[in-house]
């Protein structure tokens, strides 16, 4: 086999392999001889078929896959013998039509992962802000949950309902005059106020009595999860049966009990434990944004194209499925239009901490053991049905880019764990507050210029903290750091096919998107997530 490099420029790679027709064939008689003995044919005892006649019968499918088995070794042989990284999957395709018996011409494009110099981990400094949880929040926390579990009361019968009350009340939707569908339903109770109905419905039960019947009229809204009622003008016909008011929230042994703990004291443990933990991963957050920063401050280096760009499209794509769910779907994507070289610079800033991270950890040791791995598996096969999830388990087996991206998360944080174990770290008590302004402000949530998020020639992005639009923005793309220390397998055909990830169905939100075309090939192939519950048309 032949190879000519035709493409060395930056991080680009293209080379021609040529597979001449005596090592195809060489191959195919090869496979010849290994399957004849499991041909039948009448005529012919069992494993007695002649060689030339298996070659007649399945000549064309053994000879297309001997290329395909030639091109796969080329390609590993080719990234072995020039010592490359590939960045993505390989670009492979043939050169012309390949005609049984004469050569085959085989192009290779790549790009490869660039020399990142050894990272300055030494001096980072950072700051931990603590936020102390005191009794009264704890307190608080209890109230609300005492709240929660409150007691209701018949009132009288000339009693009005106002805000805090409960009504329970039967209840017929309709539309121009008609009934929809899961609009009708009978005892259904609802506190004034909670906010659990569609905009306008609470306020306008507020003074009624046991036994009234009174309609209202609503709108749902625009981005209502039921697409034949969003946006529609509506009529409910109610009829109230009972008007309750709450009974006294009492905060005592006996709360705990009910929620089947020993005692308020071990309640009381378990709020403040959870609202630490709450506060202690705003903390991470906020820390890990300024490790990010000076980690992108101090190292620049050129990254693949094709990385960035699909760090990009991913990137986009959730920023525009947020648009399309904005009052003024048009507005917001004409403003996101103005920013779309903000957001390339964001993923080139990603990609390159997601390189730096890699590195860090290959060079201090930084692994995922097996039994954490399986535990992710395991975690993820959860979202897919019983009967999918061993569909799940072989797709994991079978592609090493989506096993990459499964293991990056958890790799990314333990990277991040080693740097904050060897930074100096300054504490300093805070609100939860302030803590959160701090994450929300222009430097604690957009990170510097110099890594995966952005470009490399200024000391800040220039992109203003908006609407915390995109909030993995800041972070480094995980998949690209755990990719980099993943061997790229070749292409196993000839022609470059798309890596499929598992089709998911998104969950009922209150205004679904709708795919722009249905992936048939990709459903067919991987399992499929469990299907939530709709919402009831009312709430």
């Amino acid at each position: 086999m032949q190879t000519v490099e035709t493409l060395n420029e930056g991080l680009k790679r293209a080379y021609t392999l040529k597979i001449t027709a005596k090592d195809i064939d060489s191959r195919v008689d090869a496979e010849v001889k290994r399957v004849a003995p499991q041909i039948r044919m009448p005529g012919f005892r069992p494993g007695k078929v002649p060689a030339n006649l298996v070659r007649k019968m399945h000549g064309e499918a053994l000879t297309q896959d001997a290329l395909n088995t030639t091109i796969q070794e080329g390609v590993q042989k080719l990234i072995a013998d020039h010592k490359l990284r590939p960045a993505m999957q390989p670009a492979v395709s043939l050169e012309g039509e390949f005609a049984p018996g004469s050569d085959a011409e085989v192009k290779v494009e790549l790009e490869v992962l660039p020399d990142v110099p050894t990272p300055s981990i030494d001096g980072l400094k950072l700051e931990r802000l603590i936020v102390p949880v005191s009794d009264e929040a704890v307190d608080a926390q209890i109230m609300q949950i005492a709240g929660q579990q409150k007691s209701w009361e018949d009132a009288k019968a000339s009693y009005k309902a106002k805000q805090g009350d409960q009504v329970t009340m039967d209840f017929v939707g309709k539309v121009d005059g008609v009934a929809f569908d899961g609009g009708t339903g009978e005892g259904m109770a609802i506190e004034i106020g909670s906010g659990r109905l569609i905009p306008g419905f609470e306020d306008q039960i507020v003074g009624v009595k046991a036994g009234d019947e009174k309609q209202i009229e609503v709108t749902f809204p625009e981005d209502y999860g039921v697409d034949t009622l969003a946006g529609k003008p509506a009529t409910f016909d109610l009829k109230i049966t009972a008007v309750k008011i709450a009974g006294d929230v009492k905060v005592d042994e006996e709360l705990a009990k009910n929620l089947g703990l020993e005692s308020l004291d071990q309640l009381r443990g378990i709020l403040r434990g959870q609202m630490e933990n709450e506060t202690g991963g705003l903390t991470r957050t906020y820390m890990k944004r300024k490790l990010l920063d000076q980690l992108a401050a101090g190292h620049d280096f050129p990254v693949p194209p094709s990385m960035v760009e699909a760090e990009f499209q991913q990137i986009w794509a959730q920023l525009q499925h947020e648009a399309g769910h904005e009052e003024d779907p048009e507005a917001a994507m004409a403003e996101l239009e103005k920013e779309v070289g903000d957001y390339r610079a964001i993923a080139e800033r990603r990609v390159r901490l997601g390189l730096l991270l890699s590195e860090i950890g290959q060079a201090n040791g930084v692994e995922v053991t097996q039994a954490e791995m399986n535990r992710l598996i395991a975690q993820a096969a959860q979202q897919y049905r019983p009967e999918d999830q061993q569909r799940f388990f072989e797709y994991i087996r079978q592609e090493p880019m989506a096993a990459a991206q499964l293991r990056a998360p958890l790799y990314e944080d333990k990277v991040v764990d080693f740097l904050f174990g060897t930074a100096e770290i300054s504490e300093r008590e805070v609100t939860r507050e302030e803590l959160e302004a701090a994450i929300e402000s222009e430097e604690g949530a957009v990170p510097h210029v110099h890594g995966p998020d952005c470009n490399h020639d200024h000391d800040h992005d220039d992109k203003p903290a908006k609407k915390a639009k995109a909030k993995k923005a800041e972070e480094p793309a995980a998949e690209a750091a755990e990719a980099a220390a993943e061997e790229v397998k070749p292409a196993k055909k000839a022609k470059a096919k798309a890596e499929e990830a598992p089709a998911e169905e998104a969950p009922a939100k209150k205004a679904p998107a709708k795919k722009a075309a249905k992936a048939d090939d990709a459903e067919a192939e991987a399992p499929k997530k469990k299907a939530p519950a709709k919402k009831k048309a009312a709430e």
